[in-house]
């Protein structure tokens, strides 16, 4: 059953022997399951690490790696947020999607992975920036954009030098972006974060009395924070309103529908033209991402307009 974005590429299962041929290493992880079908163990971190680099080099021409331990993300997921925002973006553009250079957004949080300026560009030719507090991320995100010529001249990276900032130090006075998206750290604790772990592995062992790592994959800035998604989103809202001339929409992740009522509240302290909750659905999985801009659908109409102004 297609769940996935109509325009998501890996709406189809995954077809291993096309992978393989874009990257032989994969072959090493795949085996004919107990339905005769081929895949892969998808409890072994090195295997889903394996995937994804398939999956980035065959469909984004993208030689990809991260450090043992940072967050491995679902791809297809990922890729998704991608699609949906573009959507959101067509629905202040005469529902026309926005592609290329002139297009930019910032990923908050931008990890070891880059994961989401990554697709995005190849997607749709959008610039992106990346911004993380961990240094170990920023270091392999630029590596990653070093080693893959076509990401060199539309992906920056920026460090945000203070724990208690989103925006601040990251958005300069003259930008302007066109959306902003976030993965947030949605656990409230280390403890929070593992029991997770355990819940999501288990559910993937179907329940079978499997012995349950906790080695998974994710540093805790990428995968809790103090007070949790809803504090780190909180935040996010507050600094929105300073930027709201330098961004057209602020969009982020929620994995949790019982935090929206408290999100959408803390919205309305900040009085925003227009508040969008997008839901998305992933296999079993429904999550979704909240949206919200300062600027009434005659101005959203106009930042487009003024962006190819400028550009000629």
């Amino acid at each position: 059953m297609k769940t996935l974005h109509p325009r998501n590429v890996h709406n189809e299962r995954y077809n291993f022997e096309e992978l393989i041929k874009s990257s032989k290493e994969l072959s090493q992880y795949v085996k004919t399951n107990k339905y005769g079908d081929l895949s892969i163990d998808f409890h072994s971190n090195d295997a889903v690490m394996s995937l994804n680099q398939a999956l980035l080099k065959h469909f984004y021409q993208i030689d990809w790696e991260i450090p043992k331990k940072y967050l491995c993300p679902p791809i297809p997921g990922r890729v998704d947020y991608i699609h949906y925002l573009a959507d959101l973006l067509s629905s202040s553009n005469a529902g026309v999607i926005p592609k290329g250079k002139s297009v930019q957004g910032l990923d908050v949080g931008v990890g070891a992975n880059c994961i989401y300026p990554i697709v995005g560009n190849r997607s749709y030719g959008w610039r992106f920036i990346g911004s993380d507090i961990d240094n170990t991320s920023i270091v392999n995100a630029c590596s990653i954009i070093q080693k893959n010529e076509v990401l060199k001249e539309n992906i920056s990276i920026k460090i945000q030098s203070s724990n208690q900032n989103i925006f601040e130090n990251i958005i300069h006075v003259n930008d302007k972006i066109d959306f902003t998206m976030c993965n947030p750290p949605f656990h409230k604790s280390k403890k929070e974060a593992k029991e997770g772990t355990k819940r999501k592995l288990l559910n993937l062992s179907k329940g079978k009395n499997k012995k349950v790592s906790l080695n998974f994959g994710g540093q805790h800035n990428e995968l809790w924070c103090e007070g949790g998604e809803v504090e780190f989103i909180s935040k996010m809202i507050d600094e929105s309103k300073k930027y709201k001339d330098n961004c057209l929409w602020f969009t982020s992740l929620v994995s949790k529908k019982d935090n929206l009522e408290m999100l959408y509240t803390k919205l309305k302290f900040k009085n925003p033209e227009q508040v969008e909750t997008i839901e998305m659905l992933q296999g079993n999985k429904q999550t979704r991402f909240i949206a919200w801009t300062y600027h009434s659908k005659e101005e959203q109409k106009n930042w487009f307009k003024k962006k190819e102004q400028n550009e000629q």
